[in-house]
């Protein structure tokens, strides 16, 4: 059943209309495209990454941000991003790692609950305009590549300062988002196993843990270009 159609499934529901779970579910109506859906849903994904990085770097221009060798220091005017060996409290350092942590609770949370409750309006096991599953795992293939292993022991690892740029600006570097968003489609496309026994778990968990399996597999591969420095960053942390 195409996008268009299930939406007109949906319209005929004698169910009360979820109103906000379809919302969120479309990811405010992305997912009504009719073509190609969940790329656009993938899409919507990293422009939410890119934006909040924008946010937490307020750089004093759109030039100096989307310059391919910016000078990082010209463009981290705020307090809370400062300079390597700044003397700032480790937690105030390490909120982008929390940050990340909480949005991807959170996106997971969300997701499951408006997948299942637009499923079962719709009456589609897996409507295709249900994009929700592509924004999480997107965020999920972005972020976790850059969340360090050894978290419970983050300061004796890394200079936080250091490690707090880098994850700002990796977010805004064009070659990394492009790989993301390549890996992740292409993991969500071709489903390597264990993704479609994924799709079959109950409600909204089969809609999103598919999802979360590709955005995890794109992650690793993610991984491994950062290790041996298949992308070129602003500065050299790995």
């Amino acid at each position: 059943m195409t996008p268009n159609a299930e939406a007109t499934a949906v319209r005929e529901s004698p169910l009360k209309k979820p109103r906000l779970a379809l919302a969120i579910a479309t990811a405010l109506g992305v997912g009504y495209i009719p073509k190609a859906p969940g790329t656009f849903g993938s899409l919507v994904g990293v422009a939410t990454v890119f934006l909040s990085s924008v946010f937490f770097l307020k750089p004093s221009s759109v030039r100096a941000l989307l310059s391919l060798h910016p000078d990082y220091e010209a463009v981290l005017r705020n307090e809370l991003f400062p300079l390597p060996g700044s003397d700032v409290h480790n937690a105030m350092l390490a909120l982008p790692i929390f940050c990340a942590l909480g949005l991807l609770v959170i996106l997971g949370a969300i997701g499951v609950w408006s997948a299942a409750r637009t499923a079962a309006y719709s009456g589609v096991e897996d409507p295709q305009f249900v994009v929700i599953d592509e924004v999480a795992g997107q965020h999920l293939a972005l972020l976790l590549p850059l969340i360090p292993i050894a978290l419970p022991h983050l300061t004796a690892h890394m200079d936080l300062s250091d490690f707090t740029i880098f994850f700002a600006l990796s977010l805004v570097n064009w070659k990394y988002l492009l790989l993301g968003f390549i890996l992740f489609r292409v993991f969500d496309i071709w489903k390597p196993w264990p993704i479609r026994r994924l799709e079959k778990l109950p409600g909204g968990w089969g809609i999103m843990a598919d999802d979360w399996m590709a955005g995890i597999y794109a992650a690793i591969l993610l991984r491994v270009a950062l290790h041996f420095g298949l992308l070129t960053f602003y500065i050299g942390w790995v």
